[in-house]
């Protein structure tokens, strides 16, 4: 006789694993989003530029700072090896955490740092549901 808490539990996993996708594609795609605006504007809003002035950048890191997050999205979004996707991520944490701290080396506030702490955390959300993807086994 066959336990009526099997299948309850098999739908459960499945329905996990669905859930674990949707979650890392919707939080994926918002940091994405925001990580593409900000690249948007480190190209070409004159209010940016003169924030990269502010924190002691030269002109051509935040042209450089923009392309590099254009690829990294790309490499997200697209159906790329494991180990891209991880130096894409890793690439986001250096620059978020390198913003919150060039923007506190400089004595800005939480307006002006506040937004790569935001970013951050969505980073954090796509960084672990990516990687509890990788562990969850693929169903037939």
């Amino acid at each position: 006789m066959e336990s009526t808490l099997q299948k309850p539990a098999l739908v459960a996993a499945g329905t996990s694993s669905k859930a674990k996708t949707l979650a890392y594609w919707a939080v994926t795609a918002l940091f994405c989003l925001q990580m593409g605006f900000t690249a948007y504007a480190q190209l070409n809003l004159p209010q940016v530029a003169e924030a990269f002035t502010h924190l002691g950048f030269p002109a051509y890191f935040r042209v450089e700072l923009s392309w590099a997050k254009f690829i990294g999205i790309a490499l997200l979004l697209a159906p790329v090896p494991a180990r891209l996707k991880e130096w894409a991520y890793a690439g986001f944490a250096i620059n978020l955490v390198s913003a919150v701290i060039a923007h506190l080396a400089v004595g800005d506030g939480p307006e002006a740092w506040g937004f790569a702490v935001g970013t951050s955390v969505l980073w954090g959300l796509s960084y672990f549901f990516w990687r509890r993807l990788q562990v969850t086994p693929a169903r037939a």
